[in-house]
């Protein structure tokens, strides 16, 4: 049994400039931990592999395609591959995410 615990796991360098953590990564998927302070956002980019986004902590705008949505914790959002999606912290608190991708991507994301 492997055990993580958040505070263990190394910040990632990534386009957003975000705290990313990765949690969890073979050649079958892929986990990171995202927190978004206030304010903070991913910019819109595209990953060549599907996407799922599980709300852990606080309130947060999810943009999928021409789909943009205020999402809460509890909230699970799926993001296809090849589709244009980013995340926005206009809230007050600290929004956390973990992010599932399956298969692992062997491509990078792309940026727009």
């Amino acid at each position: 049994m492997n055990l993580i615990h958040i505070s263990q796991a190394s910040r990632m360098k990534n386009p957003h400039n975000v705290d990313a953590r990765p949690l969890y990564d073979t050649k079958h998927a892929q986990v990171v931990h995202l927190t978004l302070q206030p304010g903070e956002r991913l910019k819109r980019h595209i990953t060549p592999v599907d996407a799922i986004f599980y709300v852990l902590e606080g309130t947060g705008i999810v943009e999928v395609g021409d789909e943009k949505k205020e999402v809460s914790a509890d909230t699970l959002i799926d993001s296809p591959k090849d589709i244009p999606h980013c995340w926005y912290n206009e809230s007050n608190a600290v929004l956390r995410i973990l992010v599932i991708k399956a298969p692992k991507p062997t491509k990078p994301t792309k940026v727009l």
